[in-house]
């Protein structure tokens, strides 16, 4: 991966972003509302609690037959991957409260997910949100050797039937989180003192994701051993619902950036990039069902990629509010607004992406 510095333009001779921040400011301005959560998000975080829950508590304390607990652990995934988004997506965003350590709290959510959040805001807030797109510097866009998200990605052969397997592959985010990647990402984000704010001390980073992994572990595998369950019954749960929580997450991400209207440039060979940060945005990001009342309530708002990335210390739950105020600026400016009307549109071309990636870049 490489390591070159990289900066944005600082020229946009229209002023489109300085726009675009005073209406989205003078929207709050004169609705007289803040532009953290209120009581419809809280009361969404109850119920995705209670769908990651629930289900479990039932199949701990019931005798149920194989076919229930498999879909009670089908729910609980369903819950996992709904507070990751709802919950604490926002709160280590800063914007699912105006309390800082009500933000800590439900941010440190994440390891419901088997996540950390060093290394999630790392990932997501400083690498994500800043080189959305790039090469090299998006670590989302990095899926190592076996799934080409980008032309600018080593071709290899078995990328030709990526299409067929990838969606099979995303369903093991969460799981890798549990088992591999933070340790990786810890590694060597401390190594390139990587941070979002303050440097933690490498000790206490460590000892913090040790120690939250030790009692991940005792809570999904150990306890329901201990309850009566068999190890291979345990295990089963567990991938099921990590299974069902990692594809979720996995194909909302994907639909945001690999998609056919979605950009990756690269910098110039001096690092420069060719547009502003927030011209940037609107060239590498897309929407999917802006219409879906489900998709927004589930998705937390990722469904509405260009208005999170553009303004990620608002909470989602104002962003169907603020899209026609992005989208009316964007076309105004003669800049691009990503968007496809349904999910499975955007899903299927989605899949359209992965096969022209998959494709021999001399006959592509």
């Amino acid at each position: 991966m490489t390591k070159q510095a990289l900066s944005f333009s600082r020229t946009d001779s229209a002023k489109f972003f300085r726009t675009l921040n005073k209406r989205v400011n003078d929207y709050f301005k004169e609705n007289n509302i803040k532009r953290t959560g209120n009581w419809k998000l809280y009361l969404k975080a109850v119920v995705m609690f209670a769908l990651l829950i629930v289900p479990v508590v039932l199949v701990l304390s019931l005798d149920m037959p194989w076919w229930a607990q498999i879909l009670c652990m089908i729910t609980t995934g369903i819950g996992m991957a709904g507070v990751g988004m709802n919950v604490m997506h926002d709160a280590n965003h800063g914007s699912f409260s105006s309390k800082k350590w009500v933000n800590k709290l439900m941010g440190s959510s994440i390891y419901i997910l088997a996540g950390n959040d060093y290394n999630w805001k790392v990932q997501h807030n400083v690498l994500h949100h800043t080189y959305t797109n790039i090469q090299g510097h998006d670590e989302d866009i990095d899926a190592g050797r076996i799934i080409r998200f980008s032309k600018h990605t080593k071709w290899l052969r078995i990328h030709k039937y990526q299409r067929f397997y990838a969606f099979f592959l995303y369903g093991l985010l969460t799981a890798n989180w549990a088992i591999t990647t933070d340790f990786i990402q810890t590694y060597n984000y401390l190594k390139r003192k990587l941070a979002y704010g303050k440097l933690p001390n490498p000790a206490t980073q460590w000892t913090k994701l040790i120690i939250g992994k030790i009692i991940y572990y005792l809570i999904w595998i150990v306890l329901p051993i201990s309850l009566g369950f068999a190890w291979w019954q345990v295990l089963i749960g567990f991938f099921v619902m990590h299974y069902t929580a990692g594809i979720i997450l996995s194909v909302i991400f994907q639909l945001a950036h690999v998609m056919p209207n979605t950009e990756m440039p690269v910098p110039d060979e001096n690092g420069n990039m060719k547009n502003t940060w927030a011209i940037h945005q609107l060239f590498t990001t897309s929407n999917f069902s802006p219409k879906s009342w489900f998709a927004e309530f589930y998705t937390g708002g990722l469904n509405r990629q260009v208005e999170h990335h553009l303004f990620a210390h608002i909470s989602h739950i104002h962003y169907s509010k603020i899209a026609k105020i992005v989208k009316e600026t964007a076309n105004e400016y003669r800049l691009p607004y990503n968007e496809y009307s349904t999910f499975w549109q955007a899903v299927s071309e989605h899949y359209n992406q992965l096969k022209v990636l998959g494709k021999k870049p001399n006959f592509a």
